[in-house]
C-alpha cells in the first residue's frame, strides 16, 4: 500500500510539472509545424516498442518478463529527458513538446502497441489477462494533472516555474525511494530472481534508444543540439508510469519480480544519460561554444555592414555636381 501511494503521488507530481512546462504559444507553433509531434510518434511508438519486442525475442524471455519489457518500451517519454536536455544545451522547447505529445498520444497508441506486440505470447495467461482497459484508465488519469499544470502556467507563470523544478527533483527522489523501499521490503531475493537476460535488456534498451533517437534526428537533418534532444527523448521512458501500471493493474502473484524492471531501466537510463552528459561536457561543449560564437560574429558583421550602407540624412537638401565643376543646392521638401 505504501508503494502504491508513493507511486501514485510521484506520477501526479511528475505530470503536473510536465503540464507546467507547456506554454500554449509554443504548443500552437508545434501544431503548425509538427516536427516534435512526428518525432515523438516515431521514437516512442514505432522505434521503442519494436526495439523492446526484438530484445524480448532475442533473449527468449518468458511471458511475464516480455510483458514488463514491452510495457516499458511502449511508455511515453519521461521528465528525466527534460533535465538532461538542459545539461547538454539541447532545445528545451522541442524536449518539452516531445514529452507532452508522447504522453497525450500514449492514451491511444500505448494500448494499441501492447495489443500488437503481445500477440506472440497471446496463449499465455499474463497476456490474456493484460488489462488494456486499466492501462487506458491509468493513462487517462494523467491528463488531469497535465491540464492543471497548463492552466497554472497560463495564469501564474512564476508558480509554474517553481512547480517544474519541484517535479524534476521529485522524479529523482521518488525513483531512489522506490528502489530503496522495494529492495528493503521485498529483499535481495527478489533481485536474485530476475534473470541475467533481463538485466542485459535493462542496460541495452536505453542505450539503443539513445542511438535510435540520434539517428532519427539525423535523418530529419536537424542541428546538433536538436539531435541530442531527440536522442535523450527517445531513450528516456516514463518509468514512473510503467511502475504505476504494473503496480496498479497486475497482482503481485502474477507479475512477481518483474515489478522491478522499470526501476532497473530507470537506474541504467539515468547512468547512461549521465555518461552522455559527461562526454558532452568534456568533448562537445567547445564545438557548441564555437558555433554560438560564430553566429554572434555573423550577426556583428551583418550589423556593421548595415551601418556602413546607411545613407546620410538629406532632409535639408542634396548636393549635385555638374560637368562644369559647379555646385548647386537643390531644395527638397522635408516630410513632417
Amino acid at each position: 500500500q505504501t508503494l502504491s501511494v508513493l507511486v501514485g503521488l510521484g506520477l501526479c507530481v511528475t505530470m503536473l510539472g510536465l503540464g507546467c512546462a507547456v506554454e500554449l504559444g509554443q504548443l500552437g507553433q508545434q501544431l503548425r509545424r509538427p516536427v516534435g509531434l512526428l518525432l515523438a510518434l516515431l521514437g516512442q511508438f514505432v522505434a521503442m516498442p519494436l526495439l523492446a519486442f526484438l530484445l524480448a525475442l532475442i533473449f527468449a524471455l518468458d511471458e511475464v518478463a516480455a510483458v514488463a519489457v514491452l510495457l516499458c518500451g511502449c511508455c511515453p517519454g519521461g521528465n528525466l529527458s527534460n533535465l538532461m536536455s538542459v545539461l547538454v544545451d539541447g532545445d528545451m522547447n522541442l524536449s518539452i513538446i516531445m514529452t507532452a505529445s508522447s504522453t497525450l498520444l500514449a492514451l491511444f497508441l500505448m494500448p494499441l502497441c501492447l495489443w500488437i506486440y503481445s500477440r506472440y505470447w497471446i496463449n499465455t495467461a499474463v497476456v490474456q489477462l493484460l488489462p488494456l482497459g486499466a492501462v487506458s484508465l491509468t493513462l487517462g488519469s494523467t491528463l488531469l494533472p497535465i491540464g492543471l499544470g497548463v492552466l497554472i502556467r497560463y495564469r501564474h507563470p512564476r508558480a509554474a516555474d517553481l512547480l517544474v523544478k519541484i517535479s524534476l527533483w521529485s522524479l529523482l527522489v521518488t525513483l531512489v525511494i522506490l528502489f530503496i523501499l522495494t529492495g528493503t521490503m521485498l529483499g535481495p531475493d527478489l533481485l536474485a530472481q530476475i534473470p541475467a537476460s533481463v538485466y542485459a535488456i535493462a542496460v541495452l534498451m536505453p542505450l539503443a534508444g539513445y542511438a535510435l533517437g540520434y539517428g532519427l534526428a539525423t535523418v530529419f537533418k536537424m542541428p546538433p543540439h536538436c539531435r541530442r534532444t531527440v536522442s535523450l527523448e527517445t531513450g528516456c521512458q516514463n518509468v514512473q508510469l510503467c511502475t504505476a501500471i504494473l503496480k496498479l493493474t497486475f497482482s503481485p502473484e502474477l507479475i512477481g519480480s518483474m515489478y522491478m524492471f522499470p526501476l532497473l531501466y530507470a537506474l541504467f537510463q539515468s547512468a547512461e544519460a549521465g555518461l552522455f552528459v559527461l562526454a558532452y561536457k568534456m568533448y562537445g561543449r567547445d564545438s557548441y561554444q564555437q558555433d554560438t560564437l560564430g553566429e554572434e560574429e555573423d550577426t556583428d558583421i551583418s550589423y556593421k555592414k548595415l551601418k556602413e550602407e546607411e545613407v546620410a540624412d538629406t532632409s535639408y537638401g542634396t548636393v549635385t555636381t555638374e560637368e562644369h565643376s559647379s555646385i548647386q543646392m537643390e531644395p527638397t521638401q522635408t516630410a513632417l
